[in-house]
């Protein structure tokens, strides 16, 4: 199994996976998204730790019982030859209405396949009111090309 674009990343290649990913995060799919990560992929999700696709599946599922009408947006920050670092906002609601928007970096690690085998993510959530948001866009599918991205937004 493997999941393009694979290592050594380019500019281009790098910016093309970090799309790929949020894409992917957007469908709220546990199953399918555990799949651009190794059968062994490490995770830690602000302090909780995540190992192998099982449990990936598991914790995204429960984060998403959770995190309603969650829209995400990545953007890269830096990257190497098999290291992305990534920046990303989110919103979404609770079950009592009360909307968020949660602010992160990622570090990715991925081996020759393209398959990201560690993800560190630190994350932080700000309670808005639901005048403030900015995401907006019909969940069913990717954010639009022509919807802003972290930096249009001011974020």
């Amino acid at each position: 199994m493997s999941r393009p674009p694979f290592p050594p990343y380019t500019e281009a290649t790098a910016i093309q996976k970090v799309r790929t990913a949020e894409d992917g995060w957007n469908t709220r799919d546990p199953e399918r998204i555990s799949l651009a990560y190794s059968e062994n992929s490490w995770w830690r999700n602000r302090s909780t730790f995540v190992q192998g696709r099982a449990a990936i599946v598991e914790f995204l599922a429960g984060k998403w019982e959770r995190e309603l009408d969650y829209r995400l947006i990545k953007e890269l920050w830096a990257y190497t030859d098999d290291v992305i670092a990534v920046r990303f906002a989110y919103e979404y609601h609770d079950a009592a209405g009360q909307w968020f928007r949660a602010y992160g970096n990622e570090n990715w690690h991925f081996d020759k396949e393209g398959l990201m085998t560690h993800r560190h993510a630190s994350i932080n959530d700000l309670a808005i009111d639901k005048a403030d948001r900015k995401f907006f866009w019909d969940t069913s599918g990717p954010r639009p090309a022509a919807h802003p991205g972290l930096s249009d937004l001011g974020l």
